[in-house]
């Protein structure tokens, strides 16, 4: 009575379903299937680090069409027994499985078991808008059936299930089998085993359950039983079974770096965005650029751990919000990543390629979901004295050599208004009196360098910060030479360039190339590189940045821990608002920044050498590790040497004490000709010196007057043929372009 009873409801059934499938197309309700011929899904484009490794995907769905024939056969056999066992057996409807269904759902009272081949999914993922997932009617289910009927009558079955496994949805925002296989495990779909294969099988049951990065646990159950249905059905024995089984669930930690290089990735997509509009999201190219992902990690940690250890106190009481805090106090009301400024202590880091430009390392913020504002490339800041070697290369250019000497004392440059004189000052206040321009760069005293650059002129100054590559506006004011104006900060990283290709500077480049799905290049950026100065100077200017580090403001947090060639320039602007280090090796620049986006003293006594050299430090010491190091500059031929007396800039003589001897390089015809009059025993020639008295025969003599308490070189550019200084800017607050006419902290 009961199976009577079965029959009778099941006969009904099919009765009613048979009047329900005429009608389930009617007013052209089911998709056409003729645009499947052209397939052709969206496919995100992909973007590679330098070496080849993914980094990230551009695009509405991260998906690599990949041919059937070329995907591992462990995941066609996996999909199939899981999905849909008889799928070369039926034409769109397993028949079992949907009487099968009908029997348990009606027994139990509910919708227990589905009956969808892998055809119907297909048709249903094809077409979501139509054949919603969401729609649990019976009319949608038959409107899914009708059109994989459709499918199966023009399509081959290899040709569905490989349609099938590269539109289906496998989590982790991968679709296709070829872009969850990189997600999760980090290689292609063509080399998984038969325990990834089962992994990816197990998934679009609930591809949100069984994600096996959020819950691997599960996954690897139900990756278990994928293997039980594979042995069940005669495709792996049952020792195989078992040893795949117990098989680690092995996810690449270098599977999806999305998390990494954000406002690299950011930069990039900008660029591309203008280049190729929409299609860079669904036309799958392959994006490969000049970012080294060792580099980049390294440069995030070391950024982050510096800004750490300055809001800890380690440098010094900081009296700010830190980033915690900020995180903390705003952890249900999160920003959505729009705006330019942030509330807690930023930075940024930059890493060239000094023959190329290649950016290696991009870091232009400290939270890119909070702020995407790009601080490397979008922000302008004060340089501080990481300009001043510009300064020092157009003296140079003009005549002036290292061993040049001027005085570091108090100075004051009348404002041609009715304002207060500006009345600059070093960073430690105080003044060292007469030295050269080699030491005066590598302590990075401000008077000096103002002194430098009014001689040379403002207008020499600018022009020369044209040609390192810096394209904001620099007002011709006295201020500049310490560096008040403002700047793009991957342009004054990269003018560093120069310095480290001994005078020829690269435009930094972010891209190597981008190629179409099919592999043809359809943009390739050339290398760029721009001569800014001859070898020579170059290498004389090198020489003192390698000082910098040796003797000067960065040696302690530099110098003294690193086992490479390197130069670089400590920066800090006024009040202490912007510090600053940009450093150099023979193949890599660096540059590393760190303040308020909304400019405020940081901490007191912020420097440069202290507060951002420590990042380069640790940043370039884990990248020499793996690494080779390079050989130092080669000192270029036909410059000459000398031993010099560095208090006055002459030659040194016997009578000089040991302490102020040094060996100092020249271009041929500006060295010194004179020997130094103020450590000899015969006094100067006549009153054309402080000493006074004329030496005997045969002594060596000054060929130029000394002014009050330093020896002038004879070569030094008579000041007479010297530009005329410029007149300062009226006015002037502590961080306008004269700086105020309090201390002024360039270090």
């Amino acid at each position: 009575m009961v199976l009577v009873s079965f029959l009778a409801v099941v006969a009904l059934g099919l009765a009613v379903l048979t009047a329900l499938w005429t009608r389930a197309c009617a007013g052209n309700s089911c998709p056409s299937i003729t645009e499947l011929g052209g397939y052709d899904p969206n496919q995100a484009s992909k973007v590679y680090a330098a070496d080849g490794r993914l980094i990230t995907d551009l695009g509405l769905e991260r998906r690599t069409v990949v041919p059937l024939a070329e995907m591992s056969p462990y995941v066609k056999a996996a999909f199939i027994t899981t999905e849909d066992k008889r799928f070369y057996e039926h034409h769109g409807i397993d028949w079992y499985r949907v009487l099968g269904a009908i029997k348990n759902n009606i027994f139990k009272f509910r919708v227990a078991e589905g009956f969808s081949t892998i055809t119907m999914q297909l048709a249903r993922n094809l077409w979501p808008d139509d054949i919603s997932g969401r729609d649990k009617t019976l009319s949608r289910k038959l409107r899914e059936a009708r059109v994989a009927r459709e499918i199966e009558a023009k399509y081959s079955k290899d040709k569905i299930l490989e349609l099938y496994l590269n539109q289906i949805a496998l989590g982790n925002g991968a679709f296709g089998v070829e872009a969850a296989s990189q997600r999760y495990f980090g290689k292609s779909v063509r080399d998984l085993n038969v325990a990834e294969a089962a992994t990816l099988a197990a998934i679009p049951k609930a591809p949100s359950r069984y994600n096996p990065r959020r819950n691997p646990n599960l996954s690897v159950q139900r990756r278990n039983t994928v293997l039980n249905l594979l042995r069940d059905n005669g495709l792996l024995s049952g020792a195989d079974a078992e040893r795949w089984k117990a098989y680690p669930l092995l996810l690449s930690s270098h599977s999806d770096f999305s998390a990494v290089a954000q406002y690299f990735v950011e930069y990039v997509r900008q660029q591309l965005d203008a280049r190729l509009g929409a299609d860079l999201y669904k036309s799958g190219y392959r994006i490969y650029t000049t970012l080294d992902l060792d580099m980049q990690q390294a440069a995030e940690r070391a950024l982050e751990a510096r800004l750490e250890a300055i809001e800890s106190g380690a440098d010094g009481k900081f009296t700010w919000p830190t980033y915690q805090q900020y995180i903390t106090s705003r952890a249900d009301t999160p920003d959505d990543g729009t705006r330019s400024t942030t509330p807690y202590l930023q930075g940024l880091v930059v890493t060239l390629d000094a023959k190329t430009g290649d950016i290696r390392a991009m870091v232009g913020g400290r939270d890119f979901e909070d702020s995407k504002f790009n601080r490397a490339t979008q922000s302008r800041r004060q340089p501080g004295s990481t300009f001043k070697p510009i300064v020092y290369s157009a003296a140079l250019e003009a005549g002036y050599p290292l061993s040049h000497v001027m005085v570091d004392d108090p100075l004051t440059v009348e404002i041609a208004t009715d304002e207060a004189p500006w009345a600059p000052q070093n960073y430690d206040l105080e003044f060292d009196g007469p030295m050269t321009l080699r030491r005066a760069l590598y302590l990075s005293r401000n008077i000096i360098a103002i002194k430098l650059g009014m001689e040379v002129g403002e207008d020499a100054v600018i022009s020369e910060a044209t040609k390192f590559g810096l394209t904001t506006r620099i007002p011709p004011y006295p201020s500049i030479h310490i560096g008040s104006a403002d700047v793009i900060p991957l342009e004054m990283i990269a003018a560093y360039t120069t310095f480290s290709n001994l005078g020829t500077r690269t435009i930094p480049n972010a891209i190597l190339r981008v190629e179409d799905r099919n592999g043809k290049i359809v943009w390739q950026p050339q290398v760029r590189s721009v001569s800014v100065m001859d070898s020579a100077h170059a290498w004389l200017i090198t020489d003192a940045l390698r000082d910098v580090v040796r003797h000067g403001t960065a040696v302690g947090s530099v110098g003294s821990r690193i086992n490479f060639p390197a130069g670089g320039k400590t920066g800090t602007t006024n009040d202490g608002f912007d510090v600053w280090f940009i450093g150099f090796t023979p193949d890599l620049v660096t540059g590393v920044w760190i303040g308020f986006d909304q400019p405020k003293k940081i901490k007191g006594n912020a420097q440069g050498g202290i507060l951002a050299a420590p990042a380069w430090t640790a940043m370039m010491r884990e990248v020499y590790e793996r690494r080779a190091i390079p050989p130092a500059w080669p000192r270029p031929d036909g410059l000459t040497a000398l031993d010099i007396d560095k208090t006055t800039g002459y030659k040194a003589t016997p009578f000089c004490p040991k302490d102020v001897h040094y060996i100092e390089s020249f271009i041929p015809g500006t060295e010194p000709t004179a020997f130094c009059p103020i450590h000899s025993p015969f006094g100067a020639v006549g009153n054309t010196g402080p000493l006074g008295g004329t030496p005997p025969d045969g002594a060596p003599q000054p060929t130029a007057p000394l002014p009050p308490g330093v020896g002038q070189p004879t070569n030094a550019p008579p000041a007479q043929q010297r530009p005329a200084p410029a007149a300062p800017a009226p006015g002037g607050t502590a961080t306008g372009v004269m700086g105020g006419t309090g201390p002024t902290p360039n270090r």
